[in-house]
């Protein structure tokens, strides 16, 4: 809903001929070796999606879209009267499992990850081919490259183990730099916190097994059976994951990236937006022609 952007952020035009960063990202994932994009939508956005986004990459890519309903439920689980929002971002991954039954990555459709992070991710997946795997990787960026100068953020702080490996996330909001220069953000718990800035945080970039979902489904069952606020509650795909870590034992590579992230909360992110993308296509980093066909996938 792009609630704090003041509308659908992900059909605003940033590049220099209109491009949205959604098309940046398809050109680098392609580019990287990826075949099929299935993008998750919420059905009354459908024929604007189609005809602002979907529309540009047939004839390039595979393409499907799935609706994330409110209804679409595991365990026989009906929405609480006068639910309206959506249940988060582990139940929009869910909402593709009938059109997956390959490796896949996970991104938001609002955010620049950079080419590097598609190459270092259809790399992870390469591994993940077997469907029968359930395996899952993240790919990580520092936290200070993560924030906004312009109003506060939310982000997944990860722990990771000397071999590289998550042992946690933990979800913060309010995140910001105060005026004393410590960043801080409040976490599930309440309590206001210093974060440091090279900490790894999830920008919701996620590399799963093809048979991820009977797990993933399980955890979102359970957190509807003790769903806190059955009108507002949210299942964010950090904290799934966090807790199959915690269940399980199950591994989860965090890979760094060098490419740059960034992305539009507020609408006083744009211009920056603008001039990064204007930079990149000016280094030579991606072609100053929105007509240039997409490289073929691997």
């Amino acid at each position: 809903m792009g609630s704090r952007y003041g509308g659908l952020k992900q059909l605003d035009p940033m590049g220099p001929h209109g491009e949205t960063v959604l098309d940046y990202s398809v050109r680098d994932a392609l580019r990287a070796g990826f075949g099929r994009v299935v993008f998750v939508i919420r059905e009354e956005f459908a024929e604007a999606f189609e005809r602002g986004v979907v529309d540009r990459f047939r004839g390039r890519v595979a393409v499907d879209c799935v609706f994330q309903r409110l209804d679409d439920l595991p365990g026989g689980m009906v929405p609480a009267e006068g639910r309206t929002k959506p249940w988060g971002t582990a139940h929009a991954v869910l909402a593709a499992r009938a059109a997956i039954d390959t490796s896949f990555a996970v991104i938001n459709a609002d955010d620049f990850y950079g080419r590097d992070a598609y190459a270092v991710a259809a790399r992870q997946l390469a591994s993940f081919a077997d469907e029968a795997h359930d395996g899952m990787a993240m790919i990580g960026y520092p936290l200070v490259n993560t924030l906004s100068e312009h109003g506060r953020v939310n982000r997944g702080v990860c722990r990771v183990d000397d071999a590289g490996v998550l042992t946690g996330v933990e979800e913060f909001g309010g995140i910001a730099r105060e005026e004393d220069g410590v960043i801080r953000g409040e976490g599930l718990d309440g309590v206001r916190r210093a974060l440091e800035d090279d900490a790894l945080v999830s920008m919701n970039f996620w590399l799963f097994g093809p048979a991820c979902f009977h797990w993933m489904e399980a955890a979102f069952l359970r957190f509807l059976q003790s769903c806190p606020d059955p009108l507002r509650s949210e299942c964010y795909l950090p904290t799934v994951v966090d807790q199959r870590i915690a269940e399980t034992g199950a591994r989860c590579p965090v890979l760094r990236t060098d490419g740059r992230w960034f992305g539009v909360t507020y609408p006083e992110d744009k211009p920056a937006v603008v001039a990064a993308i204007r930079a990149l296509v000016d280094a030579g980093g991606y072609p100053d022609d929105p007509d240039r066909p997409a490289p073929p996938a691997r």
